[in-house]
């Protein structure tokens, strides 16, 4: 059975940083890769980062390019989003997600394994 678990999330103040982490375990064998959403109230759910899995490769969305970083530790099965330079955009329940086919990366109907969420707030 997959299961997603997040952690790390909080309140920081703008400007500050976080480090979000995905506990992963259960995945099937050969899974694609595994993405970053947020979704703030009222608002749909947006894609933040994804990482492929057998190559590495990174994709993010414009409105944290930059900012944010994603890393896939596979020994530890954990996927971490490091979060810098947060700004009043950016808060949002955060989730990590799995796919398990190649397609448009930070779509999230293309996920199949969601976690249940982590909560960050931005506020001085």
């Amino acid at each position: 059975q997959v299961q997603l678990v997040e952690s790390g999330g909080g309140l920081v103040q703008p400007g500050g940083s976080l480090r979000l982490s995905c506990a992963a375990s259960g995945f099937p064998q050969g899974y694609y890769g595994i993405g970053w959403f947020r979704q703030a109230p009222g608002k749909e759910r947006e894609g933040v980062a994804c990482i492929v899995r057998h190559d590495g490769y990174i994709t993010y969305a414009n409105s944290v390019k930059g900012r944010f970083t994603i890393s896939l530790d596979n020994a530890a099965n954990t996927v971490y989003l490091q979060m810098d330079s947060l700004n009043p955009e950016d808060p949002a329940v955060y989730y990590c997600a799995m796919r398990e086919y190649s397609g448009m990366l930070l779509r999230a109907a293309e996920f199949q394994q969601w976690g249940q969420g982590t909560q960050v707030t931005v506020s001085s």
